[in-house]
């Protein structure tokens, strides 16, 4: 016989000799343990109470699964929880639970993965484990595919299963969209500060019990089991709606999904969707994403929550606060469609801001609702205990039914006059433009006063927008030169600001008297403009020798609307020119300061420009009047003329940079001061010490009062008559004493 072939049998003689003489020890080490539980499934038998969930399991066809691996949790409803839903149902016995009923009811009692009752309040983090920050488990069910009726047509459609926030990644194939399970753990209550009103809040007739799944109690818990840990309950759980569904399925908020649907809502046909329905189905029907816009906060459909690490669903979800269908109604006709024909005519980003307002990206407890902001930074604005008429905990979040409309700042403040008329959509361009102030005037907290500007007023006066260009465009109408882009922008927002006053006490509710008020807030402090007789104007409309008429007015939650037949413009002029006007005044008290002015070394009279000061900076100008003029020629802090103060003429002084210093030291940088108190404190001029520092001077003012006062406690008030005059981004004010600087 060949030697190899009989090696060969030599050792397979051997090995069956030691098979069969080591089959004792070999099972010993390799059989299954006699202390290992049996699976999931043969527990539920042993345990004699679970006969009806144990015939679900059948019908779902899971017996399988659940008798042999995995690694499970399973909320397990014993015979009474059973008997309960079956008598709740109208079925007759366990027999009228289909195979579809039967995966509800299991699937959506399966957690993915073993947890004891102490690991459940915790948080599986990419980081490790957060402990108490979870009350929430993905499932093993899922809703799939379905198949509706889209413009008309029958469509089989998905649900996205991703935040849509660039537009491109709503979907991502393989994820099924597993809907997640809520519980209450004592340990995450007691962590996070919540309590029986939050769980209550959402199941009125339940108890709060150490371990809560949605409405059913954990009565049993950690029963271990080959391929993981059963609790049992004491109530039969079917997956609830995700927010999408329960919007678009409830009858009492049909009018807030249909606007939602009509103009935030698209169906995208997807190829990857499309393949795993065949290869699920056979079908060769197109699927379609359901998709909603990308500016919203989330997608209602999103089972999945952020998704930035795996398991974020387990610590929070979203919440949506829907309006009935009465006051959504009331809501509409009096705010959206006041100055609207109708609602197709609104423009998209007011749908955007108005779904927004009632979507949080966050889960919104009920006790601790004034920490969470909804897409428009805003927190909830309702009465938990008299507006919230429906609380829901779906899969994905919470919902709140509420008998009245968020009132949110875009659509109840001085905001909401120029964004929600088509006669001002230039308006709220510029409101809404990165570089605008629509956040600023819609704080609901602070008091506005607001000048309207139409688009007639503006395309007039030469603003307008190029929509193909995506610029803005300004044509002078005095010369026809024209500006296009930021110059033009720059220009418009300059213009608009001079529209927007900060008026805490609101101070301009009446504008049939006089006075002068600065325009934006204190944080951005604007130009000054003036009132008189229910007319307004700035320092360009002087210029212009126009006025700004008040042709009607609308109160707002935060303030006052005023609508105009004009624009508050700014000076395009310089300083200089003005300074010159008031010095030709008769008897002005201006004149002396200006001719020391024009024949100091810095004056052009061609422009009556001052090389010091720069056009479109802000000043302030605090002029000595004549008599204080004399007083520092007398005390020689001004150079004399031949023929004294009053009367020189050019060149006829020495001295032009005592003088310079002198005017320097009068002029106030980037700063515009007036008698209205809301600037008080150092500030510097424009005059440097020999070492090139700035120098200052102490200024108090208050309704009515300004003072001035230097390093010398020399001290200057200003004439109430013959100051607030208005300049390029300055105020001009005659004071009756001069200001010193020593070096």
């Amino acid at each position: 016989m060949n030697k190899k072939i009989l090696l060969i049998l030599s050792f397979y003689f051997i090995a069956i000799v030691f098979a069969s003489c080591s089959k004792k020890e070999f099972d010993e080490y390799y059989g299954r343990p006699e202390n290992l539980e049996e699976p999931v499934y043969q527990i539920l038998r042993e345990k004699g109470n679970f006969s009806m969930l144990l015939q679900t399991i059948d019908k779902a066809g899971y017996a399988d699964i659940l008798g042999k691996s995995g690694y499970w949790t399973m909320f397990a409803p014993n015979d009474e929880a059973f008997n309960a839903f079956l008598q709740e149902k109208g079925f007759s016995s366990i027999d009228d639970i289909d195979s579809t009923l039967a995966g509800q009811i299991v699937k959506y009692g399966l957690i993915y993965n073993a947890f004891r009752t102490e690991r459940l309040p915790d948080y599986q983090s990419s980081g490790g484990w957060v402990e108490n920050a979870a009350f929430k488990r993905r499932t093993a069910y899922y809703d799939g595919f379905k198949t509706q009726n889209i413009d008309g047509q029958e469509r089989v459609v998905i649900g996205s299963n991703r935040n849509n926030t660039d537009g491109t990644n709503y979907y991502v194939s393989g994820d099924n969209n597993n809907k997640y399970i809520t519980y209450f753990a004592d340990e995450f209550l007691n962590a996070r500060g919540y309590g029986a009103y939050d769980y209550n809040f959402f199941y009125p007739n339940n108890t709060l019990s150490p371990l809560n799944i949605m409405q059913a109690q954990a009565i049993d818990t950690n029963i271990v089991a080959e391929n993981g840990i059963i609790h049992e309950t004491d109530k039969v759980l079917l997956p609830p709606k995700n927010l999408d569904d329960y919007i678009s399925q409830t009858s009492q908020y049909s009018l807030f999904y249909q606007l939602l649907g009509d103009n935030l809502v698209t169906y995208v046909r997807n190829e990857e969707a499309s393949n795993s329905y065949y290869n699920f189905t056979g079908n060769t029907d197109d699927v379609y994403i359901k998709v909603y816009d990308q500016a919203l906060p989330f997608s209602p459909t999103n089972e999945n929550f952020l998704k930035e690490m795996d398991n974020d669903g387990q610590a929070n979800g979203y919440t949506i606060f829907a309006p009935e269908n009465a006051v959504f109604q009331e809501f509409i006709n009096e705010v959206l469609l006041k100055n609207y024909p109708s609602l197709d005519q609104l423009p998209k980003y007011i749908y955007e801001d108005l779904y927004n307002a009632h979507m949080w990206p966050n889960s919104v407890w009920p006790s601790r609702f004034q920490a969470t902001v909804n897409g428009l930074e805003e927190e909830p604005r309702f009465d938990f205990d008299s507006e919230i008429i429906d609380a829901q905990q779906l899969s994905n979040g919470f919902f709140y039914g509420t008998n009245k409309v968020q009132p949110s700042n875009y659509f109840y403040s001085v905001y909401t006059s120029p964004y929600l008329d088509p006669a001002y959509t230039l308006m709220t361009r510029l409101l809404n433009d990165p570089d605008g102030y629509r956040n600023l005037i819609s704080n609901i907290n602070r008091r506005w006063t607001l000048f309207m500007m139409s688009d007639e007023v503006l395309r007039n006066l030469g603003y307008d927008y190029n929509i193909d260009r995506s610029e803005w465009v300004y044509e002078s109408p005095e010369n026809g030169n024209i500006v296009t882009g930021n110059i033009a922008k720059q220009r418009a927002l300059r213009i608009l600001y001079n529209h927007i006053v900060l008026t805490p006490n609101d101070e301009l509710d009446n504008l049939s008297g006089s006075g002068i008020i600065r325009t934006g807030d204190n944080e951005l402090p604007g130009e000054y403009i003036k009132y008189d007789n229910n007319t307004v104007y700035a320092a360009g409309n002087e210029v212009l020798g126009n006025v700004v008429n008040i042709t009607g007015s609308e109160t707002q939650n935060n303030g006052i609307v005023y609508f105009t037949d004009n624009l508050l413009e700014f000076s395009e002029e310089a300083p200089g020119l003005d300074l010159k006007r008031l010095a030709e005044e008769p008897n002005s008290g201006y004149d002396y300061f200006f001719r020391y002015l024009e024949n100091s070394q810095f004056y052009n009279p061609d422009g009556s420009t001052i090389s010091i000061v720069t056009l479109g900076s802000r000043y302030t100008f605090i002029i000595p009047d004549n008599d204080a003029i004399q007083q520092a020629v007398d005390d020689g802090v001004l150079p004399a003329t031949d023929t004294g103060a009053p009367n020189f003429s050019p060149s006829e002084f020495e001295g032009q940079e005592q003088v310079a210093n002198f005017i320097r030291f009068h002029i106030i940088a980037d700063r515009i001061i007036s008698d209205d108190g809301k600037v008080t404190g150092q500030y510097s001029t424009l005059l440097k010490d020999e070492l090139g520092n700035a120098t200052f001077l102490d200024f108090e003012t208050s309704p009515g009062s300004l003072t001035v006062t230097d390093e010398n406690e020399r001290v200057a008030n200003f004439i109430p008559s013959a100051s607030n005059n208005l300049a390029d981004r300055s105020l001009i004010h005659l004071i009756d004493n001069y200001l010193s600087f020593t070096e």
